[in-house]
């Protein structure tokens, strides 16, 4: 993650975004938006991540979280190791999956780019993460 963006304040609920790399739409497939989803509601079972409202999009995310009990920056890191392994062992399952060479080979090249990343890299390393002060853990919002 950049040093430029962080999760200052636990008590803020906070806007996130992030892509996948080169903004590959890899989420066109139901199998790979699943892995993301049931990620998700791990991490709200398990890790008491709060979630107002997202949006899955082809190639990227953007969520309200807040969590009172475990760091953000430690669910959003461990959400996207998660979903990054899942996801790239799914692609390369996925017998019908006409863009598997070609995807495979961006996250090697991303991963070439980046000392952080060994083998693969799906996601982009920041978040963006946003305090808003236009919601409220005390709020509902419909979405």
């Amino acid at each position: 993650m950049s040093r430029k963006y962080k999760f200052h304040d636990v008590d803020s609920l906070y806007f996130v975004s992030y892509a996948t790399v080169y903004w590959i739409d890899a989420f066109i497939r139901e199998e790979y938006k699943q892995i993301w989803v049931d990620s998700i509601k791990f991490c709200q079972e398990q890790k008491r991540l709060e979630v107002y409202g997202w949006c899955l999009m082809t190639s990227h995310v953007h969520m309200i979280i807040g969590s009172a009990a475990t760091p953000l920056e430690d669910i959003m890191r461990d959400t996207k190791r998660y979903t990054s392994e899942r996801i790239i062992a799914a692609i390369k399952d996925h017998n019908q999956e006409s863009r598997n060479e070609w995807m495979l080979w961006m996250f090697r090249r991303a991963a070439e780019k980046n000392s952080n990343n060994t083998q693969n890299q799906f996601w982009q390393q920041h978040n963006m993460p946003e305090a808003t002060k236009c919601f409220s853990r005390n709020w509902t919002i419909y979405i």
